[in-house]
């Protein structure tokens, strides 16, 4: 048996199944990062620098949608919401879960 140990916030929801909607378990950026944070943090092993826990929601968000200029220093303020939707198509937000890994509690 071979697995990865991964570190989540205790109020964390479940891991949907591959396919359902995201609820922001933070499962998938936990283990590797985006083809979009790979190219801004040059790293592809997780956990990604840009995943945010919201206190508020309850969940994981992706800094890079949520909060671009946090991110992307050099980006023009007025640039923020045209990053923030290239950013959510790039991470297919709102697609479903596209995670195949399996969780063990």
């Amino acid at each position: 048996m071979s697995g990865q140990i991964i570190h989540l916030h205790h109020a964390a929801p479940s891991k949907p199944a591959e396919g359902q909607p995201c609820n922001g378990c933070g499962v998938c950026c936990t283990l590797e990062t985006c083809p979009a944070a790979r190219l801004r943090f040059l790293q592809i092993k997780g956990p990604c620098p840009a995943l945010e826990w919201s206190a508020a929601q309850e969940r994981y968000l992706c800094g890079l949608h949520v909060h671009p200029g946090r991110y992307l220093t050099w980006l023009p303020p007025k640039s923020t919401a045209l990053a923030s939707r290239l950013f959510a198509r790039w991470i297919s937000a709102g697609k479903g879960c596209d995670c195949s890994a399996e969780i063990q509690a």
